[in-house]
């Protein structure tokens, strides 16, 4: 049985979601204030579900004292803050993924299986592919050691992919998570970024599309 440690303040919702995940079959050890995780705590359970606002320890504090001790447990961000800032920053500190309140009970459970199912790759620095060469940290993209210029969103949507190889990744996803709802969040925007992205890769990647989900990278990542 998969054990999943739910960090929530709120004791009506935390206490649904407890419920659903157990009638799911998965065991949930659940605390209702923020604190730093111990080394044996992220080692105990295969997926952490975090609310951002909690009292004590602010979540993304949470979040990046996890990842700075280089525990991998995925982590799954589940909160009322909606905008893209929020959404960015937890991504770039080391969320897998990362849903908004309200939220629908089955899409939350079909996001915690993907999670425990396919964890995401450990975090290394750079990630290779072909001929490509993409350093997380750096942000940056090269062709047999020769840079190439991405925009920050056709980077934002190469990172996802990449870090998901073989898998089909959503559009609905991709516009959450990569695009500014603000200015250019629809899937008809996401699809000429991806035009866009799949012209300067040329050869060096496949980018598929996956008809009425989204797209995948058809390419051996290696960190």
């Amino acid at each position: 049985m998969s054990r999943i440690l739910l960090l929530e303040d709120d004791p009506e919702l935390g206490a649904q979601i407890c419920g659903q995940l157990r009638e799911a079959g998965y065991e949930v050890v659940w605390w209702r204030s923020g604190r730093t995780l111990a080394p044996e705590d992220a080692a105990a359970v295969q997926l952490v579900i975090l609310d951002l606002m909690l009292p004590g320890t602010h979540g993304m504090d949470i979040l990046r004292e996890l990842r700075d001790s280089r525990a991998e447990v995925p982590v799954l961000v589940l909160s009322a803050r909606n905008h893209t800032h929020d959404k960015v920053q937890a991504l770039r500190l080391g969320a897998d993924d990362y849903m908004t309140k309200p939220y629908w009970p089955e899409e939350l459970l079909e996001r915690v299986r993907a999670r425990i199912r396919r964890p995401m790759l450990e975090r290394p620095g750079v990630l290779s592919f072909g001929p490509l060469r993409l350093d997380l940290a750096a942000r940056a993209l090269s062709r047999d050691g020769a840079a190439i210029a991405l925009t920050r969103t056709e980077l934002d949507i190469l990172i996802a992919l990449a870090q998901r190889p073989g898998e089909a990744v959503t559009r609905r996803w991709l516009v959450e998570h990569v695009l500014d709802p603000e200015r250019e969040g629809t899937e008809r925007t996401l699809d000429a970024h991806v035009s866009r992205l799949r012209k300067k890769l040329g050869d060096a990647c496949t980018i598929e599309t996956v008809w009425a989900i989204g797209y995948r990278l058809r390419a051996e990542v290696s960190a």
